[in-house]
């Protein structure tokens, strides 16, 4: 297997793990939260305490993949374009990595709430509901944050991919689609959060272009041109 290959391979599997951060974005708010509800949120929360926790292990083990995936990208394409690979790292990882670990806090506060922990016996049962379900509403507002980073750093990956040669073209231009999608839902979740669903449903084509490189990094990987492929021949 030539080593470009190898390394595309190697990237799509590590990307792939990074599809275990829908658990605490979609399957959790899903089935735990009721919106405007705090006291039937809290209520979920208490009753699915072990799901909770396993979301916010879900966070931090996200937030520590993406590192480890953006430099098997470097690896991948730093040939291609250092410059679009140094700035893939940095849009892709150093900046995603801290808000996901940051955002963590946000709901150990509010389990911390739920729970009802003695020293926050100078609440009241609804006081601690209300300030639990601000806090899952800060966490969903880092969400928003650290989209416009999931959008922007699919720019230099999507042009990376495009200008590669042993990649589908096609793939690089889905991607920077994927990216204006993302930075779409965020300045919309931010200014007008009435309409963030429908702009989620706008972008979905857009975005599921992540899951379709990670398959193609898995199971085709990189076409090799055959002159870089072919072993040297001695003079």
């Amino acid at each position: 297997m030539h080593t470009t290959d190898k390394a595309a391979r190697i990237a799509g599997a590590a990307y792939l793990l990074l599809f275990t951060a829908p658990l605490r974005l979609v399957y959790i708010p899903g089935t735990l939260f009721v919106r405007g509800d705090a006291t039937a949120t809290a209520a979920n929360i208490a009753a699915h305490e072990w799901l909770f926790r396993l979301g916010i292990v879900s966070d931090l083990f996200t937030g520590a993949m993406v590192l480890f995936v953006v430099l098997a990208l470097y690896r991948l394409f730093k040939d291609v374009g250092r410059s679009l690979a140094v700035l893939l790292v940095i849009l892709g990882g150093l900046m995603v990595a801290p808000i996901y670990f940051l955002n963590t806090v946000n709901d150990a506060a509010a389990l911390q709430l739920v729970r009802g922990a003695d020293f926050l016996s100078v609440f009241d049962q609804a006081q601690r509901e209300a300030l639990a379900l601000f806090f899952l509403r800060l966490h969903h507002h880092g969400v928003l944050v650290n989209q416009i980073f999931w959008g922007l750093w699919l720019f230099p990956f999507g042009a990376l991919v495009v200008r590669s040669r042993f990649l589908p073209a096609f793939l690089g231009y889905w991607l920077i689609a994927g990216g204006c999608g993302y930075v779409a839902i965020s300045v919309t979740g931010l200014l007008w959060p009435q309409f963030e669903q429908t702009a989620f449903n706008i972008a979905f084509p857009a975005i599921v272009s992540e899951a379709a490189i990670v398959l193609w990094l898995l199971i085709k990987g990189a076409k090799v041109p055959p002159s870089a492929a072919a072993p040297a021949t001695a003079p």
